[in-house]
Protein backbone atom coordinates (compact mmCIF):
# COMPACT_ATOMS: atom_id res chain seq x y z
CA UNK A 1 0.00 0.00 0.00
CA UNK A 2 1.26 3.45 -0.93
CA UNK A 3 0.38 6.66 0.89
CA UNK A 4 0.18 9.44 -1.71
CA UNK A 5 -0.42 13.11 -0.95
CA UNK A 6 -0.89 16.18 -3.12
CA UNK A 7 -0.32 19.75 -1.98
CA UNK A 8 -0.20 23.15 -3.67
CA UNK A 9 2.36 24.97 -1.50
CA UNK A 10 1.90 28.44 -3.05
CA UNK A 11 5.56 28.98 -3.81
CA UNK A 12 6.49 28.79 -0.09
CA UNK A 13 5.03 32.28 0.41
CA UNK A 14 3.32 31.38 3.68
CA UNK A 15 4.40 30.02 7.08
CA UNK A 16 7.06 27.42 6.27
CA UNK A 17 7.07 25.93 9.74
CA UNK A 18 3.33 25.33 9.52
CA UNK A 19 3.82 23.89 6.03
CA UNK A 20 6.41 21.41 7.27
CA UNK A 21 4.14 20.39 10.15
CA UNK A 22 1.30 19.74 7.71
CA UNK A 23 3.49 17.69 5.37
CA UNK A 24 4.87 15.63 8.22
CA UNK A 25 1.34 15.01 9.50
CA UNK A 26 0.36 13.66 6.08
CA UNK A 27 3.04 10.94 6.46
CA UNK A 28 3.36 10.51 2.69
CA UNK A 29 5.36 7.86 0.94
CA UNK A 30 5.07 10.12 -2.10
CA UNK A 31 4.16 13.82 -2.09
CA UNK A 32 3.02 15.54 -5.28
CA UNK A 33 3.78 19.25 -5.06
CA UNK A 34 2.37 22.13 -7.08
CA UNK A 35 3.67 25.70 -7.10
CA UNK A 36 7.05 24.48 -5.93
CA UNK A 37 9.79 27.17 -6.00
CA UNK A 38 10.97 27.91 -9.55
CA UNK A 39 12.92 31.18 -9.32
CA UNK A 40 16.74 31.26 -9.07
CA UNK A 41 17.70 28.92 -6.25
CA UNK A 42 14.68 26.66 -6.85
CA UNK A 43 16.68 23.45 -6.45
CA UNK A 44 18.03 24.56 -3.09
CA UNK A 45 14.57 25.68 -1.91
CA UNK A 46 12.96 22.39 -2.88
CA UNK A 47 15.68 20.31 -1.27
CA UNK A 48 15.39 22.34 1.94
CA UNK A 49 11.61 21.84 2.10
CA UNK A 50 11.89 18.13 1.36
CA UNK A 51 14.65 17.64 3.93
CA UNK A 52 12.70 19.51 6.63
CA UNK A 53 9.75 17.22 6.00
CA UNK A 54 11.85 14.04 6.07
CA UNK A 55 11.63 13.53 2.31
CA UNK A 56 13.84 13.90 -0.77
CA UNK A 57 13.23 15.43 -4.20
CA UNK A 58 12.49 12.78 -6.82
CA UNK A 59 11.28 14.66 -9.90
CA UNK A 60 10.46 18.05 -11.35
CA UNK A 61 12.09 20.94 -13.19
CA UNK A 62 11.92 24.72 -13.05
CA UNK A 63 9.12 25.04 -15.62
CA UNK A 64 5.58 24.68 -14.29
CA UNK A 65 6.43 24.37 -10.59
CA UNK A 66 5.48 20.69 -10.24
CA UNK A 67 7.57 18.26 -8.20
CA UNK A 68 7.47 14.86 -6.55
CA UNK A 69 9.04 14.17 -3.15
CA UNK A 70 9.56 10.67 -1.75
CA UNK A 71 10.04 9.17 1.70
CA UNK A 72 12.84 6.79 2.70
CA UNK A 73 10.27 3.96 2.84
CA UNK A 74 10.10 3.83 -0.95
CA UNK A 75 12.75 3.13 -3.54
CA UNK A 76 13.00 5.67 -6.35
CA UNK A 77 13.40 3.96 -9.72
CA UNK A 78 13.18 7.03 -11.95
CA UNK A 79 12.11 10.64 -11.83
CA UNK A 80 11.75 13.33 -14.46
CA UNK A 81 9.74 16.31 -15.61
CA UNK A 82 7.71 16.69 -18.80
CA UNK A 83 6.86 20.02 -20.36
CA UNK A 84 3.34 20.19 -21.72
CA UNK A 85 2.08 21.96 -24.82
CA UNK A 86 2.57 25.72 -24.59
CA UNK A 87 -0.35 28.01 -25.32
CA UNK A 88 0.56 31.60 -26.29
CA UNK A 89 -0.22 34.04 -23.51
CA UNK A 90 -0.53 31.32 -20.86
CA UNK A 91 1.91 29.91 -18.33
CA UNK A 92 4.07 27.05 -19.56
CA UNK A 93 2.86 23.98 -17.69
CA UNK A 94 4.62 20.72 -16.86
CA UNK A 95 4.22 17.51 -14.90
CA UNK A 96 6.66 15.75 -12.60
CA UNK A 97 6.66 11.97 -12.71
CA UNK A 98 8.35 9.47 -10.40
CA UNK A 99 8.33 5.68 -10.53
CA UNK A 100 8.72 4.18 -7.08
CA UNK A 101 8.79 0.76 -5.53
CA UNK A 102 7.54 -0.16 -2.09
CA UNK A 103 7.97 -3.51 -0.40
CA UNK A 104 4.79 -4.67 1.32
CA UNK A 105 5.50 -7.79 3.32
CA UNK A 106 7.35 -9.80 0.65
CA UNK A 107 5.76 -8.15 -2.36
CA UNK A 108 7.32 -5.32 -4.32
CA UNK A 109 4.70 -2.90 -5.57
CA UNK A 110 5.52 -0.34 -8.24
CA UNK A 111 3.70 2.94 -8.81
CA UNK A 112 4.12 5.66 -11.42
CA UNK A 113 3.06 8.87 -9.66
CA UNK A 114 2.44 12.08 -11.56
CA UNK A 115 2.10 15.60 -10.11
CA UNK A 116 0.09 18.03 -12.25
CA UNK A 117 -1.05 21.65 -12.01
CA UNK A 118 -3.58 22.51 -14.70
CA UNK A 119 -4.20 25.91 -16.19
CA UNK A 120 -6.79 28.52 -15.26
CA UNK A 121 -7.99 28.55 -18.88
CA UNK A 122 -10.54 25.80 -19.62
CA UNK A 123 -9.30 24.83 -23.10
CA UNK A 124 -5.71 24.51 -21.94
CA UNK A 125 -6.78 22.45 -18.91
CA UNK A 126 -8.59 19.92 -21.03
CA UNK A 127 -5.81 19.75 -23.64
CA UNK A 128 -3.17 19.19 -20.97
CA UNK A 129 -5.22 16.55 -19.15
CA UNK A 130 -5.54 14.63 -22.41
CA UNK A 131 -1.77 14.95 -22.93
CA UNK A 132 -0.87 13.88 -19.39
CA UNK A 133 -2.68 10.54 -19.38
CA UNK A 134 -0.60 8.89 -22.13
CA UNK A 135 2.61 10.27 -20.60
CA UNK A 136 1.71 8.70 -17.26
CA UNK A 137 0.48 5.43 -18.70
CA UNK A 138 3.50 5.03 -20.94
CA UNK A 139 5.79 5.40 -17.91
CA UNK A 140 3.65 2.99 -15.93
CA UNK A 141 3.66 0.42 -18.73
CA UNK A 142 7.41 0.66 -19.31
CA UNK A 143 8.11 0.24 -15.59
CA UNK A 144 5.39 -2.35 -14.95
CA UNK A 145 3.91 0.07 -12.46
CA UNK A 146 0.40 1.20 -11.53
CA UNK A 147 -0.46 4.80 -12.50
CA UNK A 148 -1.45 7.49 -9.99
CA UNK A 149 -2.29 11.07 -10.94
CA UNK A 150 -2.50 13.85 -8.36
CA UNK A 151 -2.60 17.60 -8.35
CA UNK A 152 -4.36 20.93 -8.56
CA UNK A 153 -6.92 20.69 -11.37
CA UNK A 154 -8.18 24.28 -11.10
CA UNK A 155 -11.63 22.86 -11.81
CA UNK A 156 -14.50 21.40 -9.76
CA UNK A 157 -15.99 17.89 -10.07
CA UNK A 158 -18.38 17.45 -12.97
CA UNK A 159 -16.38 19.74 -15.24
CA UNK A 160 -14.76 18.48 -18.47
CA UNK A 161 -11.35 17.58 -17.02
CA UNK A 162 -12.90 15.65 -14.13
CA UNK A 163 -15.15 13.74 -16.52
CA UNK A 164 -12.19 12.90 -18.73
CA UNK A 165 -10.06 11.62 -15.84
CA UNK A 166 -12.94 9.81 -14.11
CA UNK A 167 -13.62 7.83 -17.27
CA UNK A 168 -10.22 6.18 -16.86
CA UNK A 169 -9.21 6.58 -13.21
CA UNK A 170 -10.83 6.43 -9.77
CA UNK A 171 -11.28 9.68 -7.84
CA UNK A 172 -10.04 8.66 -4.38
CA UNK A 173 -12.30 11.07 -2.50
CA UNK A 174 -15.43 9.85 -4.24
CA UNK A 175 -14.45 6.21 -3.78
CA UNK A 176 -14.07 6.61 -0.02
CA UNK A 177 -17.10 8.88 0.39
CA UNK A 178 -19.34 6.43 -1.42
CA UNK A 179 -17.97 3.49 0.58
CA UNK A 180 -18.15 5.17 4.01
CA UNK A 181 -21.06 4.20 6.31
CA UNK A 182 -23.33 7.20 6.90
CA UNK A 183 -23.90 6.73 10.61
CA UNK A 184 -22.64 9.96 12.11
CA UNK A 185 -20.51 13.04 11.69
CA UNK A 186 -17.28 11.28 12.65
CA UNK A 187 -17.70 8.08 10.65
CA UNK A 188 -15.36 7.09 7.85
CA UNK A 189 -12.23 5.04 7.19
CA UNK A 190 -8.87 6.56 8.09
CA UNK A 191 -10.05 10.17 7.96
CA UNK A 192 -7.82 13.05 8.99
CA UNK A 193 -8.66 16.71 9.33
CA UNK A 194 -9.31 19.14 6.50
CA UNK A 195 -11.10 17.47 3.59
CA UNK A 196 -11.67 14.38 5.75
CA UNK A 197 -14.53 16.16 7.48
CA UNK A 198 -16.44 16.25 4.21
CA UNK A 199 -15.93 12.54 3.63
CA UNK A 200 -16.81 11.62 7.19
CA UNK A 201 -20.07 13.56 6.99
CA UNK A 202 -21.17 11.05 4.40
CA UNK A 203 -22.57 13.49 1.86
CA UNK A 204 -21.73 16.05 -0.76
CA UNK A 205 -23.39 19.42 -0.27
CA UNK A 206 -21.17 21.10 -2.85
CA UNK A 207 -18.47 21.83 -0.27
CA UNK A 208 -17.73 18.29 0.93
CA UNK A 209 -14.03 17.64 0.47
CA UNK A 210 -13.37 21.24 -0.54
CA UNK A 211 -9.69 22.14 -0.74
CA UNK A 212 -9.71 25.82 -1.71
CA UNK A 213 -9.34 28.41 -0.33
CA UNK A 214 -7.81 27.02 2.84
CA UNK A 215 -9.30 29.70 5.11
CA UNK A 216 -12.86 28.97 3.97
CA UNK A 217 -12.86 25.91 1.68
CA UNK A 218 -15.62 26.11 -0.92
CA UNK A 219 -14.26 24.22 -3.94
CA UNK A 220 -12.73 20.80 -4.44
CA UNK A 221 -10.02 21.46 -7.01
CA UNK A 222 -7.21 19.24 -5.64
CA UNK A 223 -7.48 15.48 -6.10
CA UNK A 224 -5.79 12.11 -6.32
CA UNK A 225 -6.78 9.63 -9.02
CA UNK A 226 -5.91 5.92 -8.84
CA UNK A 227 -5.36 4.10 -12.11
CA UNK A 228 -6.62 0.69 -13.23
CA UNK A 229 -5.50 -2.16 -11.01
CA UNK A 230 -5.53 -0.08 -7.83
CA UNK A 231 -7.84 -0.08 -4.81
CA UNK A 232 -8.47 3.06 -2.75
CA UNK A 233 -8.16 2.25 0.95
CA UNK A 234 -8.59 5.73 2.42
CA UNK A 235 -8.65 9.40 1.56
CA UNK A 236 -8.53 12.47 3.79
CA UNK A 237 -6.49 15.43 4.93
CA UNK A 238 -3.81 16.34 7.45
CA UNK A 239 -4.49 15.75 11.14
CA UNK A 240 -3.03 19.03 12.40
CA UNK A 241 -4.27 22.00 14.44
CA UNK A 242 -6.82 23.90 12.37
CA UNK A 243 -4.67 27.03 12.48
CA UNK A 244 -1.80 25.33 10.64
CA UNK A 245 -3.79 24.67 7.46
CA UNK A 246 -4.54 28.28 6.40
CA UNK A 247 -1.13 29.38 7.71
CA UNK A 248 0.72 26.87 5.50
CA UNK A 249 -0.87 27.51 2.08
CA UNK A 250 -4.01 28.74 0.35
CA UNK A 251 -4.86 25.11 -0.55
CA UNK A 252 -5.63 22.13 1.68
CA UNK A 253 -3.67 18.94 1.07
CA UNK A 254 -5.20 15.60 0.13
CA UNK A 255 -3.76 12.22 1.13
CA UNK A 256 -4.87 8.76 0.02
CA UNK A 257 -3.81 5.20 0.74
CA UNK A 258 -3.77 3.15 -2.44
CA UNK A 259 -3.07 -0.56 -2.85
CA UNK A 260 -2.43 -2.82 -5.81
CA UNK A 261 -5.51 -4.95 -6.31
CA UNK A 262 -4.41 -8.56 -5.64
CA UNK A 263 -5.88 -9.95 -8.85
CA UNK A 264 -4.15 -7.23 -10.85
CA UNK A 265 -0.64 -8.19 -9.76
CA UNK A 266 2.11 -5.66 -9.09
Amino acid sequence: MLRVATYNVRGLKDDRRALVRVIRALRPDVLCVQEAPRLPGWRRERRALARAAGLSVAAGGSVGGTAVFVAPAVRLLSGRGHRLRWFPGLEWRSVALAVVEKTVEKDRERYAVCSAHLDLQAGARLSHAAQIMPILERAARQSRAAPVLAGDLNEVPGSPVWRLLAARYTDCFTAVRDAAPHTGPHTGPHIGAGIGAGIAAGGDDGRAGATFPARDPRMRIDAIFAGPGLTVVSCGGADVPATDLPAASDHLPVVAEIAVTPSAGA
